[in-house]
């Protein structure tokens, strides 16, 4: 099984981050799985929805080669999941999104949520993710961490102190989520939940953390035996039908030359 990780990273200036990821990803994964991660250049910077859309659209385009290139499944590996159910309806193998996948194995964990954000300008998009999935009845708090990506990389590449201090980092914004009723907590990005694969058993109180990036590829590979199974996929009526290849072929166009009405 061979799966593309899309990250929204640039693999050059966080290259200790991305040989982590896939380090760590190509570890936990089943025998015969391989996971291939991928960064988005420019990367996902000057936070917000504009730039959310246009990594989104760099990631579709990328998705759909995935599949040509014969990868069995893709994993948006952003936990917001920008053009999630876009690329779902451009390609035919399975297509996880790491918010989404995360939310629900969530629900199951606790009954309230507390999303820790890599910052907050996140906020309101993570609350509309949880609307569209079903769950926003079951978000108890959203806050932010505040750092960027690039606080990450030191504890990335080894230093330990530095990992300490952002996993106290972490605690301390969701230590108030689980006073205030928070069962279970999310690192809401696959930074902070890379940070946190290797704690075992780690809570804040009585509440569990949820490592996104173990979950995403866990999701993919079970979706890609259920498909190997009996076809199972999403559903292609009004939910998510299959885009006509013209759809695509004018996307992918766009994608690589730009605009032609210039």
């Amino acid at each position: 099984m061979r799966i593309y990780w899309q990250s929204f990273i640039d693999a050059t200036s966080s290259a200790a981050y991305l040989a982590k990821l896939s380090e760590v990803l190509n570890t936990i994964a089943s025998p015969g799985t391989s996971v291939h991660v991928h960064g988005i250049s420019p990367p996902d910077r000057s936070f917000g929805r504009l730039s959310e859309f246009r990594c989104a659209v760099q990631a579709i385009d990328n998705g759909i080669g995935a599949e040509a290139d014969g990868y069995d499944a893709i994993v948006m590996g952003h936990f917001q999941d920008p053009g999630l159910y876009e690329l779902k309806s451009a390609v035919g193998i399975p297509v996880i999104g790491t918010g989404e996948a995360t939310l629900h194995l969530a629900a199951q964990m606790g009954r309230m949520i507390g999303l820790v954000t890599l910052d907050d300008v996140f906020r309101n998009m993570h609350r509309e993710q949880a609307d569209l999935y079903g769950r926003g009845g079951r978000i108890a708090s959203v806050a932010g961490l505040n750092a960027d990506p690039s606080d990450f990389s030191a504890a990335f590449a080894g230093d330990v102190a530095a990992k300490d201090r952002m996993i106290a980092a972490l605690r301390a914004v969701a230590e108030p989520m689980v006073a205030a009723g928070a069962d279970v907590i999310v690192p809401a990005g696959v930074l902070p939940g890379l940070l946190i694969g290797g704690e075992y058993g780690l809570r804040i109180g009585h509440a569990p953390v949820v490592n996104c990036a173990a979950v995403a590829l866990m999701q993919a590979e079970m979706q890609v035996r259920l498909f190997r199974l009996n076809g199972l996929e999403p559903s292609r009526g009004p939910f998510c039908a299959r885009a006509p290849q013209q759809a695509i072929d004018d996307f992918r166009a766009l994608a690589a030359n730009g605009r032609s009405d210039r």
